[in-house]
């Protein structure tokens, strides 16, 4: 058994061939090294598995029966599992900047009033460009100031405390906006806290409006119906206002350009190109040398 972690960081995976060699190689780099990486298998069919093979780290464990069971059900499998006292999200087609462990622990260890954090993403396309920042607020009110409206704190780039997520656990009937369950149900009995920095480096490639109508979808089904059974009846009628909305908006994007009704993302900085830059030139380097 390898020393015991900190962090334990829960990575689902669904035929992600293409993308997991840089997710995983994005964690080989951290600056911080007492971590476990379980990678939770949900039934690929294709070479996911071999190329999770290729990594021969003790820290790194590959999880799979066969079974396609959703993301919610492999991250409750993960903190079953969890050794950490922390628990990272990461999904397998997005890349961990080097300090990304490192930064979020600090803030984990210096406010223990804090039980989760997320950072500020750099969104990207599948070619490498650079798009621009989702930046999250820095204090929990901020966060949760329109729980109807969903909480701007990206999943992937969450790290919090496991006794935290292991009292308000996911919910499979919610898979598709998971997340944003969780954070509806734990908000009014939690603190989170969101870092300016940029640590995570997020894969946004233009979607289908097919596939953006049913997150919205989902997501006004869990949220309203979590208003609604749990005595919050204003946030649930908001709900059901807003969201046709934001359908609307999503169809006037995809279909026709028009994107001045859609939540804007910041310009990254030079500084933020140079990181972006310089973590894609490490991870080619690594995988030409086989490292």
């Amino acid at each position: 058994m390898a020393e015991q972690p900190l962090v334990t960081i829960g990575l689902p995976i669904y035929n992600a061939q293409s993308t997991l060699a840089d997710a995983i190689e994005s964690i080989l780099q951290q600056s911080w090294e007492n971590w476990e990486l379980l990678l939770l298998d949900d039934g690929s069919t294709d070479g996911s598995a071999q190329v999770a093979a290729r990594f021969r780290d003790a820290r790194i464990q590959w999880i799979s029966d066969g079974a396609n069971r959703g993301i919610s059900s492999r991250l409750n499998q993960a903190l079953d599992m969890a050794r950490g006292e922390y628990f990272c999200r990461m999904d397998a087609d997005d890349m961990s900047f080097p300090q990304r462990l490192q930064r979020q622990i600090d803030v984990l260890n210096a406010r223990p009033g804090v039980d989760l954090v997320a950072s500020s993403v750099l969104t990207f396309t599948s070619d490498g460009q650079a798009g621009g920042i989702v930046r999250v607020a820095a204090a929990h009110a901020q966060i949760c100031a329109r729980p109807w409206n969903g909480f701007h704190f990206p999943h992937p780039a969450w790290m919090g405390r496991t006794a935290w997520f292991r009292r308000h656990r996911y919910i499979s009937t919610a898979d598709g906006a998971e997340d944003q369950h969780l954070l509806y149900r734990s908000f009014g009995v939690s603190e989170f806290a969101g870092m300016e920095e940029v640590l995570l480096a997020y894969r946004d490639d233009r979607t289908s409006f097919r596939k953006l109508l049913g997150r919205r979808l989902r997501f006004w089904k869990v949220i309203a119906g979590a208003a609604f059974s749990g005595g919050r009846r204003r946030d649930g009628i908001l709900v059901c206002l807003r969201q046709p909305a934001k359908i609307l908006s999503d169809f006037l994007f995809i279909c026709c350009g028009f994107s001045a009704a859609r939540n804007r993302l910041a310009p990254a900085s030079e500084t933020q190109l140079h990181a972006w830059d310089a973590l894609k030139r490490s991870l080619r380097e690594r995988s030409c040398t086989g490292a």
